[in-house]
């Protein structure tokens, strides 16, 4: 039988700080492929809980027309980053990418900073209580510092300087920007909708009915979405025990049977695919051009 503490006792012979790209890039690739997936689900929901972040999310109407593209898109860019490294040409183009989406939008640093520590906090929370073993120290903090090392590059300032902070920075958000909203609405359902389109019913209403329990009362209120039944928090909790107790005796085979497409919106990505061409649809129009002028050309 394999040892399923192999790889995590090489992981501790590592350097949180210097490794980090190393130590994350394994963690969320081979140790919990499938559960650090859930948690950037997780994640993603979050955010629009704030209604300064659902405004912004519905406005573009990304959610609405292209969610599973919206979704995609994410989904590769941060694997380009956690597989080649954000000082990789591929990293630096991936955020390139994340850079020009966000340059249309006047986002405040707080709420980019908020989403930021979402994309380091909630994969830790969910593989700690669903997964087949919880995180180890050195994990976390390289998950910390990797996405610390991205934060810079998009220019967010004031980035905390250790985990626990940028863990109190994000409760301390939640409860100051968590409120009930329409847009947090209509981008939650949407949601709920993509998660739920990738099975076939029943499974579909199944899944459709326990997706809320991925989220607490908090996020839940924020997005005004009714609390789920105690049969549906039962099966929820019963289905991911059951994962995570297949997982740990036999992780290849729930490797092949759990494993989703890196993209549904880019058929046979990466292949054939420049990254500069993944990204959300220009919904914001751009600043128009003013014509040149005899002037412009004196000053070439």
């Amino acid at each position: 039988m394999r040892d399923r503490y192999a790889t995590l006792r090489y992981l501790e012979t590592l350097d949180p700080k210097t490794d980090h790209e190393e130590i994350h890039r394994t963690s969320s690739d081979s140790e919990f492929p499938w559960d650090y997936g859930r948690g950037l689900e997780v994640a993603i929901w979050r955010t629009c809980c704030v209604p300064a972040i659902s405004g912004v999310l519905d406005g573009t109407g990304e959610f609405a027309l292209r969610a599973q593209k919206r979704y995609d898109d994410t989904r590769i860019i941060l694997g380009e980053l956690v597989r080649s490294g954000y000082e990789s040409d591929r990293g630096r183009q991936a955020i390139r990418q994340i850079n020009n989406a966000h340059r249309r939008f006047d986002i405040d640093n707080e709420d980019m900073l908020y989403v930021l520590s979402t994309f380091i906090l909630e994969p830790v929370r969910w593989i700690d209580r669903w997964a087949w073993r919880p995180t180890s120290e050195t994990e976390r903090l390289a998950a910390f510092y990797f996405f610390a090392g991205v934060g810079r590059r998009m220019n967010i300032r004031e980035i905390p300087t250790d985990y626990a902070t940028f863990e109190a920075f994000n409760r301390e958000y939640e409860q100051a920007r968590f409120r009930r909203a329409a847009s947090n609405h209509r981008v939650g359902t949407s949601i709920i909708r993509l998660y739920g389109s990738w099975y076939r019913r029943p499974v579909r209403d199944l899944v459709t009915a326990t997706l809320p329990c991925r989220l607490d009362r908090s996020a839940l209120d924020a997005l005004d979405i009714r609390t789920p039944p105690v049969w549906a928090r039962a099966l929820h909790h019963a289905a991911l025990r059951g994962h995570a107790r297949a997982e740990r005796v036999a992780p290849r085979l729930m490797a092949r049977v759990m494993t989703r497409p890196t993209s549904r919106t880019y058929p046979g990505y990466p292949v054939g695919y420049d990254l500069a061409d993944i990204g959300p649809h220009r919904t914001v129009p751009p600043v128009p051009r003013r014509p040149a002028t005899r002037a412009d050309s004196l000053k070439d």
